[in-house]
């Protein structure tokens, strides 16, 4: 038995029903604990290596989940609206956060106190079986993304990209392209200048269109075929 790796920047993106689960007193404590900070483009939300204190919601924006190093960062995963960021920093003995996380557009954050946060999900077993299909959703993807990035060709990790955005964040075929040359290299692992000549190479043979800021994808057959077999 085979399992298939399509377009992995980023888990599915459905509306985010673990909130859903919680009693009004329940609500009342998040309430309580949380504050809501807008961050704007480019401005970090959590440094990895730092104290833990805040299980992060994107209400509205885009992020990127990062692990960095002294000489480059490797890309985990994108955080449109409705994310949940920070659930792997929640297991006994540690109060770090193990990632990075920084925005890609202007984002508003709801930052929920940890402590309250492992509160509930030992008190409540729906929230608590949530949030783990949430944690298993965001493993898998991983797993996902570093199939793409250790075995695709650099034409098969922009098409995943790009159809990541189109079916993910975005869900449209035509979408502001929010990353700059350098961040798509640092998404797709590849050098600025190899992902300039590959995003050249699609738009030569017709399967995206580029206008300013604007990316639409005019081919999606094709680029899932190069996504899978790239």
């Amino acid at each position: 038995m085979t399992c298939k790796f399509t377009n992995t920047c980023t888990i599915f993106n459905k509306e985010l029903s673990l909130f859903d689960e919680l009693t009004e007193e329940e609500q009342k404590l998040i309430e309580e604990n949380t504050v809501t900070v807008t961050y704007k483009k480019g401005e970090t939300i959590c440094k990895q290596g730092s104290f833990s204190s805040n299980i992060m919601y994107i209400k509205e924006g885009l992020a990127k989940v990062y692990l960095e190093n002294d000489t480059s960062n490797l890309v985990l995963k994108i955080a449109p609206k409705n994310s949940l960021i920070g659930m792997p920093s929640i297991y006994e003995g540690n109060n770090i956060c193990v990632y990075s996380v920084a925005t890609y557009v202007e984002s508003i954050v709801n930052l929920i106190d940890i402590k309250v946060f492992q509160q509930i999900l030992q008190t409540n077993a729906k929230f608590a079986f949530k949030a783990l299909n949430i944690t298993n959703e965001n493993i898998i993807q991983i797993y996902g993304r570093f199939f793409c990035l250790s075995n695709k060709q650099l034409h098969g990790r922009v098409a995943d990209i790009l159809l990541c955005l189109k079916d993910r964040v975005y869900k449209n075929h035509s979408f502001d392209f929010a990353f700059s040359r350098s961040e798509l290299a640092e998404l797709t692992n590849m050098s600025t200048e190899s992902v300039i000549r590959v995003m050249k190479n699609f738009k030569d043979d017709g399967l995206i269109l580029q206008k300013d800021k604007t990316i639409e994808i005019l081919n999606s057959d094709m680029l899932n075929k190069i996504s899978s077999f790239g």
